[in-house]
């Protein structure tokens, strides 16, 4: 029974999504660093809580990230990197969970639904 009433909880639309402002900052300083003035992007992790169709976005973290100019579908994520991370932001706020990913540029790309799959695992 308890099951059934946590699946309910997660499956519940989100109706609010609100992003701390320092989450905003740490996106852009990733991609100053990082990426700017080339056409690379940048990949990131968003962190955070949800309740009751509200997702608070609090803090983020950047991924090492790379794909292939001329085929998309080569791309690269460091999924190790990623749990390394993960598990330092858990040891200082346990509530903080993978509340999503970012990505910038202009538009979605193909293997955005691949890289989605892996945060969703």
């Amino acid at each position: 029974m308890d099951v059934i009433k946590s699946q309910q909880i997660s499956s519940r639309p989100i109706e609010k999504v609100i992003v701390h402002p320092l989450v905003l900052l740490s996106i852009v300083d990733h991609y100053n660093r990082v990426a700017r003035d080339t056409r690379k992007r940048v990949v990131g992790v968003l962190l955070g809580t949800s309740f009751k169709g509200t997702v608070d976005v609090t803090n983020s973290y950047a991924v090492p990230f790379e794909e292939e100019d001329r085929d998309p579908s080569i791309w690269f994520l460091d999924h190790n990197y990623h749990e390394s991370m993960f598990s330092m932001f858990r040891r200082i706020n346990a509530k903080e969970h993978v509340v999503g990913w970012y990505s910038t540029g202009p538009k979605l790309r193909e293997n955005d639904l691949n890289i989605h799959g892996l945060f969703n695992e």
